[in-house]
């Protein structure tokens, strides 16, 4: 008897005949990738031959556990061969994966009879089609380097540690299981973390692609998925604009944030305030990149349905269709905002950033920014605000007058050869400051007579509270 192999499919037209939806999910009946289509290069990406590494950054709640045991179950149903998945600790891989791997095992049609039953059946081991699918976690380096394998996938990336109990970084202890295999594949995927990150604009295309960060200045990148994905053909997922139909790029930027005016009634001068949480679930948008025109919840659907991956070099037609070739590589990676996610509002996604902001802690703000919008974070990084904005900020105090909030004064003081400039503020809950006064005394510091007059600035009594 000759055996004959199966034919190859997409791993998404594959799951839309063989998946069905977690039972956790709420939606019924067959696997329908097109709800995420811009998951869909990213699985068929592991069957092509140009590249051998798949890199992924996202946001969270975009689909991508799901996309990852597609990859897998089409794998193994159509060309077996002994697979590592690795988390970024144990109780990740043993409470959240697995269940969901093992319950899309069970659940696939073509696959729950090629699984393991009884004791090959292992919380971090199964055997499918006759080969085995280890579940391990970063922090074991024993388990990173205990079995070959044609295909790997770290989940997670960042959440690793950069070198697993000195014996090195889990990617590349990764890659060396798949010597054995002349197809091995190599996926990474994970939301970011820190690093400082500008934005240009493409010559061919005029989309605001993110800018490669220069060798000279990598210590400014803490993000090891974004190491790699820049290294490699830098897809970025743009979206066609429902009012000019221009193609753009979706990222935090987009996002407005409408602020309340409170003006009384009969005011002359404008009051605003900022948003709470919830005003900023009910009146968030997005604004376009081209024209400046509102895009609402509603339209996410079909700029999704009709979106398309495009690197820097390349542009995108009217219809849709992508011209011209990405940066060479052999690693292929992509970027979507989180934004483009099916199951998370714009709303939502300016309301836990309203709330992280208001909560003070920077922490939040980061966990937001990666998480939400699968951005880069910077303490001190991002555009500058336009000065309207800042001015809109200003309050109805003099020089030396101490606001009401204040709680306590600083005083910072730079100096240069021939002056002092000093600084003091005044500091309020949840880190608000305000500027109580600023101004430079002159004169060669390396004589008393500046630091004399700074004594005297530092001594003077400051005004009441206004």
């Amino acid at each position: 008897m000759i055996l004959r192999p199966t034919r190859k499919r997409p791993p998404d037209d594959w799951a839309r005949e063989n998946r069905v939806y977690p039972l956790s999910s709420g939606r019924p009946g067959p696997k329908d990738p097109a709800l995420t289509p811009y998951m869909i290069p990213f699985m068929r990406a592991f069957d092509d031959p140009n590249y051998n590494t798949v890199a992924f950054v996202c946001g969270g709640q975009m689909g991508k556990t799901d996309s990852i045991i597609d990859v897998v179950l089409s794998r193994l149903d159509q060309r077996p061969v002994p697979i590592i998945y690795a988390g970024p600790d144990r109780n990740f891989v043993t409470d959240q994966f697995e269940p969901r791997f093992d319950d899309a095992l069970n659940r696939s049609k073509s696959l729950s009879v090629k699984l393991a039953r009884g004791k090959k059946n292992k919380k971090t081991r199964k055997v499918v089609s006759g080969v085995p699918v280890r579940l391990a976690w970063a922090g074991s380096a024993n388990q990173l380097k205990s079995d070959p394998a044609g295909l790997a996938i770290v989940d997670e990336r960042d959440g690793m540690a950069k070198n697993i109990k000195g014996e090195g970084d889990p990617v590349r202890l990764l890659e060396v299981r798949g010597d054995t295999h002349a197809d091995f594949t190599l996926g990474v995927t994970s939301t970011p973390t820190s690093g400082t990150v500008e934005i240009e604009k493409g010559e061919v295309s005029g989309l605001e692609f993110w800018k490669v960060v220069d060798q000279d200045d990598i210590a400014s990148l803490d993000s090891p998925i974004w190491k790699l994905w820049q290294r490699g053909t830098r897809y970025h997922w743009a979206w066609p604009c429902p009012h000019c139909g221009e193609y753009f790029i979706p990222r935090f930027k987009c996002l407005v944030i409408p602020r309340i005016d409170i003006t009384p009634k009969g005011g002359k001068e404008r009051i605003e305030r900022d948003a709470t949480p919830i005003e900023a679930r009910r009146l968030a948008h997005l604004q376009c990149a081209r024209c400046g025109g509102v895009i609402e919840e509603k339209h996410k659907f079909e700029m999704n349905a009709r979106g398309a991956y495009v690197a820097p070099g390349q542009r995108i037609e009217a219809d849709g269709i992508v011209i011209g070739d990405p940066p060479e590589s052999t690693t292929v990676s992509f970027w979507v905002s989180g934004l483009a996610s099916p199951f998370v509002s714009f709303g939502e996604r300016a309301g836990r950033y309203v709330e992280a902001l208001n909560s003070g802690d920077q922490e939040e703000v980061q966990t937001v920014i990666n998480g939400g919008f699968g951005e880069l974070w910077a303490p001190a990084g991002g555009d500058a605000p336009e000065w309207a904005d800042v001015a809109r900020l200003k309050l109805p105090y003099c020089s030396r007058e101490i606001p009401a909030g204040v709680l306590f004064l600083t005083a910072g003081v730079d100096v240069q050869k021939n002056r002092l400039v000093y600084v003091i503020r005044g500091w309020g809950v949840r880190q608000e400051s305000w500027l109580v006064e600023y101004g430079e005394l002159w004169g060669e510091t390396d004589h008393a007579d500046v630091w004399v007059d700074l004594a005297g600035v530092l001594d003077q009594p400051l005004g009441d509270l206004v």
